[in-house]
């Protein structure tokens, strides 16, 4: 469990990040995003699964 929060702890870090350094960036990307279709939203979240899967898997070995 203490693992597990450490890894959500940074996965947080990471992901506020690009918010804390670029706001203005961040608002304009949100906007094209809303105008993306469903079906690319899907495969662009299954793309980021599998290559995070794939970055455990290595980091694991």
């Amino acid at each position: 469990m203490k693992y597990f929060l450490c890894v959500i702890g940074m996965v947080m870090v990471i992901e506020g990040l690009p918010y804390f350094a670029f706001p203005e960036k961040m608002k304009r990307w949100i906007t094209k995003i809303m105008e993306m279709d469903d079906s690319q939203l899907r495969w662009m979240g299954l793309i980021f699964m599998l290559i995070g899967c794939l970055l455990v898997f290595i980091g694991r070995r």
